[in-house]
């Protein structure tokens, strides 16, 4: 088996070239569109074809970025990439959009795609539904511990990648609409502008939201051993400097050098590094800023780490190769050469001739054909034949030399070009689910005590979490009515503890429960097959057909569409199944799995009321804890109770409560019924608003 890949970012041409010298065996990158760092320099589809063959010449593999989710209006746009993609010939997309993945198997199956960790993959059962959706790799949630790790790839036949250093975000990917709710820029986009990194305080923090960057480089080989498969630098937005030292340090680690740990912390870091989720320690010490002392650091070390990819001395040639040298008198002197890939060469060159002083022996050969220096080749044998008495000048031996790589160049730089079919990409038009003229209440509880009969009348589905329903049920506070109308909510992030949900879940099954609703792929996997009707929350982040199509083959009844997507862009979407939006409610801005308020006031203070972290104007973002993890809330709600006729058009409409207590509930319901104005600060989201 091949050794663990060092995966690293490319975010400029520069950078690029620094992966290439300091030994990276693949590198990730985006062009100007429909990738997760639209910030960066990146690469143009016009360039694409030249930038592939620069960097398989080197023996990298390059991994296209489409990891954002795609809004209706830029599917024509994800074929025309693909195209370019298939053309040049990357080795791998990587995919967040759930449509998109359909669209790219329909229309080139023979592209690799890898789940991006936007995904929130992050447990057996979401990497065995990527199998199934023809995936070929996943990148896992940055907050997977060891033991989850390990658990992953004994359970899936997918190749597993992990990140090994670079910037932790305090969300789990994919699950973070702070930026967007609070000024449109979307995470999930590739427009972050990352808010959290400003003042949010608890009781022990001033920056309650800041991770310090994480590191494993030193953890490398325990990685290779779990059978991890590649190991990913995050940094597109980092100057090339921190590429080439990030790479180095991988390199060092894989083959038992020492590690430059303090060159790479001078170089970026917040505060220094952690592993804090990789060992499961996940404390207060996990938190930290970029403060002046990690900026001024960078200065003393750029000019010595630049070295490392622009000295031709210390460039890593990664493609081994062997050389044949024959020169027998009368005929032209003949040299072959045969890459690790097997692309073979053969170049003639001048006939040699008879020696009047020294001749030609095979160590001065072998001498002159070894000169490879600023070629990515390491010669690994050299054989000579050289008939007895003949001579052939040095300058002719390197010409032969330079011919041959020239065109060993060229044959690893072809266009390995991936079928692309046209004819796969156009489907009939989605049959429209019925709508009805007035779209149907839902409601999404938190906690039982939120429940009350009046609420419950008026909803066609209550959901509330499962070990909340289980808790009703054993307490036999359900009445027979109501039985039909609950739906079993699995957490949209689940690391551990599947067993017991799958416990619960036959439990609730037993009472007479038969909706169940999903947000994750791992959840979506857990619930099928056990015989409720399917219900997909908007933690899918769907904002397109395509992914509303692939959700439907996946068994969902309904679908709840994106926070994020706009009530005039939901009702343009072609629908299969019947879509909602959620109409009320503090919108999730984050799920966390380091809680900030546990690690600064602790559970019992949370419980007790400092269940919150305060923002710069002293806005309050509530915490609620579930399944080992933390909702962080809007400080406002959303509410459209005075707009309900403006949600025609869609199935259903969600009002999601948290933080209310029954009374509360039951107000809010009967603004709904009524059409009242909020009594206080409210938000209308994203409804009327496009995410950049």
């Amino acid at each position: 088996m091949s050794r663990i890949e060092i995966l690293a970012p490319a975010g400029s041409p520069e950078s690029l070239r620094a992966a290439a010298a300091c030994g990276a065996d693949a590198v990730y990158l985006g062009i100007d569109v429909l990738n997760a760092r639209r910030n960066a320099a990146n690469f143009t589809r016009e360039n694409l074809a030249e930038t592939v063959q620069y960097c398989h010449i080197r023996g990298l593999k390059v991994y296209l970025t489409l990891n954002i989710i795609l809004l209706e209006q830029e599917l024509p746009m994800l074929v025309e990439v693909a195209r370019a993609a298939c053309e040049a010939g990357v080795d791998a997309a990587i995919v967040q959009d759930l449509g998109a993945a359909a669209l790219l198997r329909r229309c080139c199956p023979g592209l690799r795609l890898n789940a991006s960790t936007q995904m929130a993959v992050h447990n057996p059962e979401g990497a065995r539904r990527l199998e199934q959706l023809g995936f070929s790799r996943v990148v896992l949630a940055r907050e997977c511990s060891r033991q989850e790790i390990e658990q992953i790839v004994r359970a899936t036949s997918l190749e597993v990648e992990v990140f090994v250093h670079g910037a932790l975000c305090m969300c789990v990917s994919g699950q973070c609409y702070l930026s967007s709710v609070l000024g449109q820029r979307s995470g999930n986009r590739g427009l972050c502008a990352q808010p959290c990194r400003l003042g949010f305080e608890t009781r022990a923090s001033s920056h309650a939201l800041s991770l310090k960057d994480m590191s494993l480089i030193e953890r490398i080989g325990e990685l290779e051993a779990l059978g991890v498969r590649s190991v990913k630098i995050e940094g597109r937005m980092k100057r090339p400097e921190y590429v080439a030292a990030a790479v180095t340090a991988c390199r060092d680690a894989l083959e038992g050098r020492p590690i430059d740990l303090e060159g790479l912390q001078s170089v970026f870091s917040r505060s220094g590094f952690t592993d804090g989720y990789y060992t499961g320690v996940r404390s207060l010490d996990m938190f930290g800023i970029r403060g002046k002392e990690d900026v001024t650091a960078a200065a003393g070390v750029l000019g010595r780490l630049e070295t490392l990819y622009t000295d031709p001395r210390r460039q890593v040639q990664k493609v081994g190769i062997g050389l044949d040298f024959s020169m027998q008198a009368g005929e032209p002197s003949v040299l072959s050469v045969a890459d690790c890939d097997g692309n073979t060469v053969r170049v003639e060159g001048e006939s040699p001739q008879a020696a009047l002083n020294k001749p030609t022996s095979p160590e001065r050969a072998e001498a002159s054909l070894s000169k490879t220096g600023g070629t990515p080749y390491r010669v690994e044998r050299v054989s000579c034949a050289i008939g007895p008495g003949l001579m052939l000048p040095a300058a002719a031996i390197n010409a032969l030399r330079r011919e041959a790589l020239s065109r060993l160049d060229g044959l690893r730089g072809r266009a390995r070009t991936v079928p692309f079919d046209p004819s796969g990409i156009e489907l009939p038009a989605a049959p429209e689910a019925a709508v009805p003229s007035i779209p149907a209440l839902r409601v999404r509880l938190n906690r039982k005590e939120q429940l009350s009969e009046p609420l419950w009348r008026e909803a066609g589905l209550v959901t509330l979490p499962v070990p909340e329903l289980v808790a009703l049920f054993r307490a036999g506070q359900v009445p027979e009515p109501l039985v039909d109308r609950l739906c079993a909510g699995l957490p949209h992030i689940l690391f551990e503890g599947q067993d017991t949900l799958r416990s619960q879940l036959a439990e609730l099954r037993e009472y007479g429960v038969r909706h169940a609703g999903a947000g994750n792929l791992g959840s979506l996997e857990i619930a099928s097959g056990c015989g409720f009707v399917l219900h997909g929350e908007a933690f899918f982040n769907a904002a397109n057909s395509e992914t509303v199509a692939a959700l439907a083959r996946m068994g969902l009844a309904d679908l709840e569409l994106s926070f994020e997507l706009s009530l005039d862009a939901a009702r343009r979407l072609r629908h299969p199944l019947p879509l909602g939006l959620t109409a009320y409610g503090r919108l999730p801005l984050m799920t966390v799995r380091n809680c900030p308020v546990r690690v600064s006031a602790g559970c019992r203070r949370c419980g007790e009321g400092e269940n919150f972290v305060t923002d710069r104007k002293g806005n309050r973002l509530y915490a609620s804890c579930d399944y080992g993890m933390t909702e962080l809330y809007n400080p406002v709600p959303l509410y459209m109770g005075d707009r309900l006729d403006e949600l025609s058009g869609l199935g259903f409409y969600t009002l999601r409560f948290t933080t209310e207590d029954a009374v509360e509930c039951q107000r809010v319901l009967d603004g709904y019924r009524t059409g009242d104005a909020y009594p206080g600060k409210f938000t209308r989201g994203l409804l009327y608003k496009t995410i950049l």
